[in-house]
């Protein structure tokens, strides 16, 4: 006679063995799931690898926390919303199949209003991964085309190896000429966008308007942008801003962005010049990575390469100053006006940059085109209510006509110069409070100037 144990455990193997899958399609348990969609399946198909779906749609429809789409090469004419998210440590997860190229074309989609390829709203767990998403574009204004859009609460999201291109808004610029790649808006008052990573990600050939192609504005709180390239853009690469432009409605106390980091990007010919006929021939306005109104972000080891300016914390907020961000061991080489922006941006004065660091940086040769006054802006460049910011160790190299280090106004204390080393092939040349001069032109009177800089240097190259 068996014993009551043994009977217990026979039971339990055939409850096991009758809860597997009999075959034939993706298990529907709690096991993993893993979807295959091809543009050459048939949504009537079960989603294996020999019978894939031809829509992502229906993939996305099927999924659970853990699960897995994979995505064959070829073009996909759809937009794609996520309507489930995952959970903590069972992400849903988009993805190449490996040596493939999926591509979401927005060829077909009509572009009227703020239209995304892909649409993330207040979902969480979520992996993007080696997808190609290009080709939305509009002549309306008023509109926005964007790649990726990302907005509520949305936590836990990751964009990788993405490639966006084509995202064009072609309207003239007071028609409303805006558009994004990635756009991530924190519009929730109360919970934050947190945990966003993008990296290793390609954006390039946008026409963006007065937009930007990579953009965290609102209550964005931990984030990492690394080991990305931009490159052939019409404005602003990266940004990390106050909410109070896209955001109007948010609390005031959390509705910016904060507390991330930009590493390791590679960003290049990102400038209005790009679409000259647009903003004017010789309009130098964009900024490749740029603060503005964010806090306690660090940029560091960003390679900035012929762009028309380089690294900026500067507000153009009336609500939030740029403030305790860090810029460290960056490159910035060659931009047509300055290299790092601290201050009010035209028109916005009043908040400037606070408590803020520039350290150990790299600037070779900008200003290779005029200010906005007819003047050099800089290697670095102070405007309006700079106030307790630290200029430390960088190394400057001046360009045959240049000016390192250039203050406009009288506005702005307790700022620390000390230790930059500075490269020249002649004479020398700082300015101290205005907008075009006059020049210091040696050591001690830009020390006296300054009100420190201890341990600075003047070597020739």
């Amino acid at each position: 006679m068996k014993s009551v144990f043994s009977i217990i455990l026979y039971a339990m193997i055939f409850l096991c063995c009758c809860s597997k899958s009999s075959g034939g399609g993706p298990e529907q348990n709690s096991a993993v799931h893993v979807y295959y969609v091809s543009v050459s399946g048939n949504d009537g198909n079960t989603g294996t690898i020999d019978k894939p779906f031809g829509s992502i749609g229906k993939a996305l429809g099927l999924v659970i926390p853990g699960d897995t789409v994979v995505l064959r090469g070829g073009v996909y004419y759809e937009q794609i919303n996520f309507s489930k998210g995952g959970l903590l440590g069972k992400n849903i997860t988009l993805k190449a199949y490996p040596g493939e190229r999926p591509v979401l074309d927005g060829s077909n989609v009509s572009v009227s209003g703020w239209v995304p390829l892909v649409a993330i709203r207040n979902m969480r767990y979520l992996v993007l991964d080696g997808l190609d998403i290009c080709n939305l574009s509009t002549s309306s204004g008023s509109a926005d085309p964007e790649g990726i859009f990302i907005d509520g609460g949305s936590h836990d999201i990751a964009i990788r190896n993405c490639n966006i291109y084509n995202i064009r808004n072609t309207s003239p610029l007071n028609n409303g000429r805006s558009g994004h790649a990635i756009l991530v808006i924190g519009s929730n008052s109360t919970t934050s966008i947190s945990n966003l990573v993008i990296e290793y990600c390609t954006v390039h050939d946008t026409k963006t308007g007065t937009s930007e192609n990579i953009t965290l504005a609102g209550n964005v709180e931990g984030f990492t942008i690394r080991h990305n390239k931009i490159y052939n853009t019409e404005n602003i690469g990266i940004i990390i801003a106050g909410g109070d432009n896209l955001n109007r409605t948010g609390n005031v106390a959390v509705n910016y962005a904060r507390n991330g980091v930009v590493s390791d990007n590679e960003l290049t010919n990102v400038s209005m010049s790009n679409s000259a006929d647009v903003w004017g021939v010789g309009n130098y306005g964009a900024i490749a990575i740029y603060i503005c109104g964010g806090a306690g972000t660090v940029v560091e080891n960003n390679k900035v390469l012929k762009c028309d300016r380089g690294i900026g914390l500067v507000s153009e907020s009336n609500i939030y100053a740029t403030t305790t961000s860090i810029v460290r061991n960056n490159t910035v080489d060659s931009c047509w006006r300055t290299g790092i922006y601290m201050g009010d941006y035209l028109n916005y004065v009043g908040m400037g940059t606070k408590n803020c660091s520039i350290t150990g940086n790299m600037l070779h040769q900008n200003n290779r085109a005029l200010g906005a006054f007819g003047e050099i802006e800089g290697e670095i460049r102070l405007t309006e209510h700079c106030d307790n910011d630290t200029i430390a160790n960088n190394i400057i190299y001046a360009g045959d006509v240049d000016v390192l280090i250039h203050k406009y106004t009288g506005t702005g204390s307790a700022n620390i110069f000390t230790n930059n080393t500075y490269y020249t092939k002649g004479t020398p040349q700082w300015i101290w409070g205005f907008t075009s001069g006059p020049m210091i032109v040696n050591l001690a009177d830009w020390q006296a100037a300054c009100g420190g800089d201890a341990g600075a240097e003047i070597k020739s190259y």
